[in-house]
């Protein structure tokens, strides 16, 4: 006869390989669901669509989750994503992110620019420092009506590069210790470069304007994190659109973030904007 405990070690293990492989069958599903609607935009638009979407996910047996930025490994799966694209196919490339590496971004950037096809860079929600670089190199800028993009100044470790800078301006050359020179030395290297990069992505999109946007968006004139609206967009002289497909906003949903560990959203999910009304 069975012993009453092995049996009760068996479910538990049972239970304990059926829970760890659930959230690997889960993705895989959404995965699915996601390139399938990918695949929708493309053929409705006649484009390749690439997605830049950093949202915390639960991954892993454990389920434990992380948040991404935009790294190196981004730019690499982005260049071959582009490469095996047609020169003269459009992309549209759909991007979700807080930011990240400048040299990654920079490259994602440089790539886009270069392709001979349309580029459309759609913002649902946001994308900022880095992810506004990136929508920078585009021919067309999408937003959602209360999205944002973001500043573009340069951050040397956890600092500013202007607000470094500026201590130069408030203090005398002897008040100021070694490594707070040797900080505002590459400070000032990197709003240098990152004024010049930026001018040089607007100069062919925006001739009399290059030099004014960059220094706004580089300057430091605001903090790092500063939402800049649509309204503000174009208020600086950016030409951007609002015409944002309805498959976009579907896609999203398939990047939820997990409910752990943060405050709860709650609403019936419903479009009453096709006619459906709450019901009793």
């Amino acid at each position: 006869m069975v012993d009453f405990f092995t049996i009760i070690f068996q479910l538990f293990w049972m239970i304990l390989i059926f829970s760890s492989l659930t959230p690997l069958f889960k993705n895989l599903s959404l995965n699915s669901s996601r390139e399938a609607l990918m695949r929708t935009i493309e053929m409705k638009r006649k484009s390749r669509v690439i997605t830049l979407i950093h949202r915390q996910e639960s991954i892993s047996f454990l389920g434990f989750g992380i948040r991404k930025f935009i790294d190196i490994e981004d730019s690499e799966e982005v260049l071959r994503a582009i490469k095996m694209t047609p020169p003269d196919m459009p992309i549209d490339f759909i991007i979700h992110t807080p930011g990240g590496l400048v040299l990654a971004a920079e490259q994602i950037a440089n790539a886009l620019r270069k392709h001979k096809g349309k580029v459309t860079v759609f913002v649902p929600h946001y994308a900022m420092s880095g992810g506004t670089l990136i929508a920078l190199a585009a021919d067309e800028i999408v937003m959602d009506e209360n999205a944002v993009l973001g500043p573009v100044d340069p951050q040397i470790g956890q600092f500013p590069a202007a607000s470094i800078l500026s201590v130069l301006k408030k203090k005398n050359i002897d008040e100021i210790d070694d490594q707070t020179l040797i900080l505002a030395d590459v400070a000032e290297k990197a709003m240098k470069q990152m004024k010049e990069y930026v001018t040089d992505l607007l100069k062919e999109k925006y001739p009399d304007k290059a030099e004014e946007l960059a220094d706004k968006l580089v300057s430091g004139y605001w903090t790092h994190d500063y939402p800049i609206t649509v309204e503000k967009a174009r208020e600086l002289g950016l030409r951007v659109s609002t015409d944002m497909p309805k498959e976009i906003y579907e896609l999203m949903e398939l990047y939820k973030n997990p409910a752990g560990g943060r405050p709860s959203i709650g609403y019936v999910p419903m479009d009453y904007r096709r006619g459906e009304q709450p019901k009793k």
